[in-house]
C-alpha cells in the first residue's frame, strides 16, 4: 500500500512537471534579431568569428572568439515570462566574475523610450534552462537579451507562455561600430552581460557597438588585424593598449594602425588610452610600469594623429573620486564600467558626428 502511495505521488509529480513544462514554446534565438555581431555571417550564430575563415588563433583565443560576449537578441513578446534554454560548448568560470555574467542571461525591456533592466538568471550546467522574469503584465514589450560573456552558446532558445507572441524586432541600434579590445572591453568582473562599457554605451546613445573583446588578448596582433580588415563597419573603437608590454606596442602599432587604415580608407579609427588601475594605489613596481606604459602610448599616438588623419586618441576614466571602482586591482565593477562609458560618449559622438554617424 505505501509503495503505491508513493508511486501515485511520483506519477503526479511527472504529470504537473509535463504540464509545466507544455506551458512554454521555444524559439531559436538566431531566428530572431541578433545585435552586437561583428561578423553577422558565422556558421554557428552565437559565436563571434568564424575560425575556420580566420585562422591564427592560440587555444585561448579560439575559445574567446567562440564566446558570445556583446551578442544580444532583440525580440518582442506579450508573454507574462520569459525563459531562455541553453546548450553549451565549453564554459569558463571567471573568480572574478559572477556567473550570470559569465554563463546566464542579462534582459532589458524598453520603457518611455529606454532600456530598463527586468531581469537576470543563470546555471552553470552545460544543458541549462533558466526563468529570466516572470509576472510581467502581458501587454507586448520590446526586450534585449544579452548572451554569456564567457561561455560558448551552442543552442540558445527564448521561451515564451505557449499562447503568447515572439517576433524578432527591427535592429534597435545605428550604425556598425566594431570595438577590439583587452579583458575590459570582453567584460571581465562585470556582474551581468549588460554592463560591459560597450553595452552601456550602446544603450545611451543608440549606437550599435560590435565587441571583439578577448581577455589578456587584445595585441595587436596581425592574425586578428586580417580579421579585422574583413569587418563591415563604420568604424572602430580600439582598447589595445591593456595587454600589450611596451615592447609589443612599440613593435605593433604602427603596421597594425597601417593595416587598418588600408583596409578601411576614410573611416574613423579611436584608439583609447589604458585605464588607471587601482593596484598601482601602493604597489611601486605596477605604478612604474603602468606609467611607463601610458605615456609611451601617449607619444606614439600623438604621432600617429599627425600622420592619419582618421586616427584619434581618447582617455577614458572607470576611477571614481573614492577609487572604490575596482573588483580586483585591474578591472572595475560595474559602476567603473559606467563611469568608462561616460567617459568617453562625448569624445565618441563628436569624432563619429564629422562622419556622419550619429
Amino acid at each position: 500500500m505505501i509503495k503505491r502511495f508513493y508511486f501515485c505521488v511520483f506519477l503526479c509529480f511527472l504529470c504537473v512537471f509535463s504540464l509545466q513544462a507544455q506551458q512554454y514554446k521555444y524559439v531559436q534565438a538566431s531566428s530572431l534579431t541578433l545585435v552586437g555581431k561583428l561578423f553577422p555571417d558565422t556558421p554557428n550564430p552565437y559565436h563571434r568569428l568564424d575560425t575556420c575563415r580566420f585562422k591564427g588563433f592560440t587555444k585561448a583565443e579560439n575559445l574567446q572568439v567562440r564566446e558570445s560576449a556583446g551578442i544580444a537578441v532583440a525580440f518582442s513578446t506579450n508573454s507574462a515570462v520569459i525563459r531562455v534554454r541553453t546548450l553549451f560548448g565549453q564554459m569558463q568560470t571567471p573568480v572574478n566574475t559572477t556567473g550570470i555574467s559569465a554563463y546566464g542571461y542579462d534582459l532589458y525591456i524598453k520603457k518611455d523610450g529606454q532600456w530598463l533592466w527586468a531581469g537576470a538568471a543563470g546555471q552553470n550546467k552545460k544543458e541549462s534552462e533558466v526563468t529570466v522574469v516572470a509576472d510581467l503584465d502581458g501587454s507586448p514589450h520590446e526586450c534585449l537579451l544579452y548572451l554569456p560573456l564567457f561561455s560558448e552558446p551552442l543552442s540558445v532558445e527564448v521561451g515564451v507562455e505557449e499562447n503568447a507572441t515572439v517576433e524578432a524586432l527591427p535592429l534597435p541600434f545605428r550604425h556598425r561600430i566594431g570595438i577590439f579590445g583587452s579583458s575590459f572591453t570582453h567584460g571581465t568582473s562585470t556582474s551581468r552581460g549588460g554592463m560591459t562599457y560597450p553595452a552601456q554605451l550602446s544603450r545611451a546613445t543608440g549606437l550599435q557597438l560590435l565587441s571583439l573583446g578577448c581577455s589578456g588578448n587584445c595585441k595587436m596582433q596581425p592574425y586578428f588585424a586580417a580579421a579585422l580588415e574583413a569587418a563591415d563597419v563604420d568604424a572602430f573603437l580600439f582598447d589595445t593598449f591593456s595587454n600589450p608590454s611596451e615592447a609589443t606596442i612599440k613593435e605593433r602599432l604602427f603596421p597594425f594602425i597601417e593595416r587598418m587604415t588600408k583596409a578601411h580608407p576614410g573611416k574613423p579609427l579611436i584608439f583609447q588610452r589604458t585605464i588607471y588601475r587601482e593596484n598601482r594605489n601602493f604597489n611601486t613596481a605596477s605604478a612604474h610600469k603602468e606609467s611607463s606604459r601610458i605615456a609611451l602610448a601617449d607619444s606614439l599616438m600623438n604621432e600617429a594623429m599627425h600622420r592619419y588623419p582618421d586616427v584619434y586618441y581618447i582617455c577614458p576614466s572607470a576611477t571614481s573620486p573614492s577609487h572604490e571602482t575596482s573588483v580586483d586591482g585591474i578591472h572595475p565593477g560595474d559602476y567603473g564600467y559606467t563611469l568608462w562609458a561616460q567617459s568617453i560618449q562625448g569624445a565618441v559622438s563628436a569624432i563619429l558626428r564629422k562622419y556622419g554617424i550619429q
